[in-house]
């Protein structure tokens, strides 16, 4: 057993208090919660509040340098992009988000153990279940960032992260990082014991939350990483029952098509949007990022909109800060003051953390794998009905003929992953989560670092990097634990 700083959280969450004295209030504040409604606002901070996006994505393929003295250069983007270590605690960073998981899990344990204390729990039920759901999601998460990936078949023995299921209430615990298998072994069971308790009338905002929907999408990518692909295909089709997810993504192609570039970045994080399933306010300057030096540029943003395998080009859209500075018109910026009167304050990122778009691929993804070709296209076929401009369904559709072409490959399974990997990594481009497909099929990374005189070099993230495992944070270390090699 090792001990581990995780911190903890200040439960300070009932306005309707008053502005009682300090002293009049109670040193815990989960002494107070004595009541379902009480539970259900603590559970609103049962969700990392911190954005993973800047240090994948920038990890990853989906990101180049534009050339020395062209964007900003800060740390939170430089470093990723060279896979070197930020034991910076800001924004946007991996430690941020290590500490940010483990005060929603704090939350979530904390709502956990008043649940366990109520007299009559039923009214509580489907909050518990959100408790457990938000707790495997956030352990999810961390060990996704922080551990070696699971390998089906494997003994999975390298170190995991600590899985935290009780309130803190000391300052300085005793933890274990335990092993990959026993925190994936964690998971699983909060997961299968709170999905059923799951009810969507229990929120009003529901998109905040774990609601049905979000919890199958949850388990859909979870079981993807385990490769049990017949349990993927079980809570992907429960996301949309009826399989009617041509009415539940993007509308790329249709809606989407007739906005503006102001409009674009209202609409996409909207809790109204039906392909959106999970959102989390996350404080982030990641919306704000328009001219970075490394991030996406004139490369990635011609991939993008390149001919793919139906022949036809996409319906996303992008928009230029003075060349090679592009986005994808995803992000809005939410500006907090710190007062009502004040004129300093946060920025925010509101995150599509799960969405029906990435659900229909990872079915897609587990119908190759099983060899059930025809449905694996059907999903491809319902999701590029979304995406091509002028959308043809003969002229467009998706065959294996023209993935053998593309691809140059006689195998229909390699194609088909190879196909679906594709469409992932566009449809998701500054979203982070192309490195969970490379972290999953082990892909090497390159990036060209570019000298003022126009020549490069090429850095690269081999297949089996230990730079692939974000770094502890540092006091993790001072406190015995031991960080990922190097």
């Amino acid at each position: 057993m090792k001990k581990i700083f995780i911190a903890i959280l200040a439960l300070s969450l009932f306005s309707n208090l008053g502005c009682k004295k300090f002293l009049e209030q109670s040193p815990d504040q989960r002494t107070q919660l004595n009541s379902v409604e009480k539970v259900s606002e603590l559970l609103t901070s049962a969700y990392p509040e911190a954005n993973y996006i800047a240090f994948t994505e920038l990890s990853s393929d989906n990101a180049e340098d534009k050339g020395p003295g062209i964007g900003d250069e800060e740390r939170e983007m430089v470093f990723p992009y060279y896979w070197k270590d930020n034991d910076n605690y800001t924004n946007d960073t991996p430690t941020n988000y290590w500490n940010a998981s483990y005060t929603a899990i704090a939350s979530a344990n904390a709502a956990l153990e008043a649940i366990s204390k109520a007299p009559d729990q039923t009214a509580y039920l489907p909050y518990k279940g959100e408790a457990l759901v938000a707790r495997a999601y956030a352990h999810f998460m961390l060990v996704t960032l922080f551990a070696k990936t699971y390998e089906a078949g494997a003994s999975n023995d390298s170190p995991g992260i600590p899985y935290v299921t009780e309130p803190e209430k000391v300052v300085v615990g005793k933890y274990s990082r335990g092993t990959v298998a026993s925190v994936y072994a964690a998971i699983e069971k909060d997961l299968l014991e709170g999905l059923p308790l799951l009810k969507n009338t229990a929120y009003k905002v529901a998109k905040y939350h774990f609601t049905i929907s979000a919890g199958n999408a949850f388990a859909a990518r979870f079981f993807l990483f385990k490769k049990e692909y017949d349990k993927v295909i079980q809570y992907a089709s429960a996301v949309s029952p009826g399989n009617s997810f041509a009415n539940i993504l993007r509308p790329w192609n249709t809606r989407y098509n007739t906005y503006t570039l102001d409009e674009m970045y209202l609409y996409f994080t909207q809790a109204s949007e039906p392909s959106t399933l999970l959102l989390i306010e996350t404080p982030s300057s990641w919306a704000r990022t328009y001219t970075p030096r490394y991030g996406y540029g004139q490369t990635i943003n011609n991939e993008v909109f390149t001919t793919n395998v139906t022949g036809a080009i996409w319906a996303y859209k992008s928009a230029y800060y003075g060349q090679p500075h592009y986005s994808m018109l995803k992000w809005k910026e939410y500006f907090v003051k710190t007062s009502p009167n004040a004129t300093i304050g946060d920025p925010y990122t509101i995150l599509p953390v799960l969405t029906a778009d990435e659900t229909l691929l990872n079915r897609a993804e587990a119908y190759a794998s099983k060899g059930q070709n025809s449905l694996a296209l059907q999903d491809l076929n319902t999701y590029a009905s979304t995406r091509i401009l002028n959308y043809n369904a003969t002229t467009h559709a998706v065959t294996l003929a023209k993935i053998a072409a593309f691809y140059g490959t006689t195998d229909p399974k390699a194609g088909l992953i190879a196909t679906i990997l594709d469409f992932k990594k566009k449809e998701f481009t500054q979203e982070g989560l192309r490195w969970f497909d490379i972290l999953r099929y082990k892909l090497p990374v390159t990036h060209r670092v570019y000298a003022a005189n126009g020549s490069f070099t090429t850095i690269e993230l081999t297949a089996e990097d230990p730079r692939k495992l974000f770094q502890l944070p540092s006091q993790v270390a001072l406190s015995g634990i031991s960080l990922n090699p190097r």
